[in-house]
């Protein structure tokens, strides 16, 4: 039932990536080029979206468990450190040169365009090689 739960949210967060349009790198840029080509979209997709998880998460987080695991999985911390800022910023360049992010490339696989295919290698391999940092960091102590 967990995967078929998963499997159900994915699909339905996908289509409305699609139906958005967000799987269409053009379309993300355009937002980003405000003294150009701005199309205001994206900004109305982030509203709907927020309209639709604020109350969700409150409603949810009002129980003692999620439906399918133990415990809700939540940050530990709310503290802004480097490492998150320098994360944000990635992504955001990211976003900015490709026009994708991972929620609008994922369902933009099924077109099978190159761009797509070479930036979710991309992601997979950034996620490796993050991966990969996070192991040699515990290893390692930066501080002397």
């Amino acid at each position: 039932m967990r995967l078929l739960s998963a499997l159900l949210i994915g699909l339905i967060f996908g289509t409305g990536i699609a139906v958005s349009g967000m799987i269409n790198p053009a379309k993300v840029l355009n937002f980003f080029d405000i003294a150009g080509t701005w199309d205001p979209s994206l900004a109305f997709v982030m509203g709907g979206a927020l309209a639709v998880a604020i109350p969700g998460y409150r409603l949810v987080l009002e129980r003692k468990a999620p439906a399918f695991e133990p415990k809700f999985q939540l940050p530990d911390t709310r503290l802004i450190d480097l490492k998150l800022v320098a994360g944000s910023g990635l992504f955001g360049i990211g976003w900015g040169i490709a026009g994708f992010c991972p929620g609008g490339a994922l369902p933009a696989l099924g077109t099978l365009r190159t761009e797509v295919l070479v930036f979710v290698a991309a992601l997979v391999g950034g996620l490796l090689v993050a991966r990969r940092l996070k192991v040699l960091s515990v290893r390692l102590p930066l501080s002397a």
